[in-house]
């Protein structure tokens, strides 16, 4: 395009698009601005009495009581991902940042494929989500939005709180069903959206599965209903809490279990006052 085209062939361009670099920022400041961190409230044993026992111990064994109820977390990973069965990996790395305030949850991926830069962005803000996909900055693959999506992240929001904030399980938007001494379920209200997931731990009180029916699969642009499961483990303990550094993300296709992500804790930072450049 030309410094003079007319306001005709603009139109006719290719879009400009925000990169969503930039927009993943804008993002976490806006989110700052509305749930900074506050003051700081210590999670205690006595504060864990309305969860099953299986839960209750897991939070004990994190490390978070004694340590203050998280408002915020930021999580990097390094991943290997697949876009379908079958196919081989590419390499990913993300950030995301979690409020717990009003549950949030503000991801982006950075990847390649077939040598052109490939970049992810998930937003859940104000009990809305969205889920895009762009190939060098202009191709979109995935675009969605809606009530069916914000209520499949909501099962993700639940996720990172049992794997990566347990002390922010003591939640009144959260009640339990005891299972038997190894397992339990969770349920999460958020706004209008109500979802449930099913917590496995085993003998070291180290939480090892989550599953749910209500994220269903991204595929060809739609979602279809699936069980989503999030094995995990390598437990470490990093700055005074025992967390899961390795897991999975898998699909029950009706074809077999697929498994589209792999992901390693490359860092992890709770009650930030702000976001962290890079």
């Amino acid at each position: 395009m030309t410094a003079n085209a007319t306001p005709t062939q603009r139109s006719l361009a290719m879009p400009v698009f925000e990169s969503f670099p930039r927009r993943h920022q804008q993002a976490v400041t806006a989110e700052f601005a509305i749930q900074p961190p506050g003051p700081a409230v210590p999670l205690a044993e006595a504060d864990l009495a309305d969860l099953p026992a299986p839960a209750r111990r897991y939070v004990i064994r994190s490390g978070a009581v004694g340590r203050p109820r998280p408002r915020n977390v930021r999580i990097a990973f390094d991943a290997r991902m697949w876009r379908k069965p079958g196919q081989a990996p590419f390499r990913a790395t993300s950030v995301q940042y979690n409020f717990f305030g009003r549950p949030g949850r503000l991801f982006l991926m950075k990847a390649r494929m077939f040598g052109l830069p490939v970049r992810a962005l998930h937003l859940y803000r104000q009990e809305a989500a969205t889920f895009q996909v762009r190939i060098a900055g202009l191709v979109g693959i995935v675009d969605l939005k809606g009530q069916e999506m914000t209520r499949g992240e909501t099962v993700t929001i639940l996720n990172d709180i049992c794997f990566f904030a347990p002390g922010a399980l003591v939640d009144p938007r959260i009640t339990w069903e005891t299972v038997d001494d190894r397992s339990c379920v969770a349920h999460f209200t958020n706004g209008p959206y109500r979802i449930s997931a099913t917590l496995l731990f085993n003998d070291a009180d180290e939480l090892i599965d989550f599953w749910s029916d209500d994220r269903p699969a991204e595929s060809g642009g739609a979602l279809l209903p699936m069980r989503w499961s999030t094995p995990a483990g390598d437990y470490r303990d990093v700055d005074g809490m025992h967390l899961a550094h390795h897991g999975t993300a898998v699909y029950a296709n009706p074809e077999g279990p697929y498994t589209y992500g792999e992901f390693t804790l490359a860092s992890i930072a709770y009650d930030l006052e702000g976001p962290i450049a890079g």
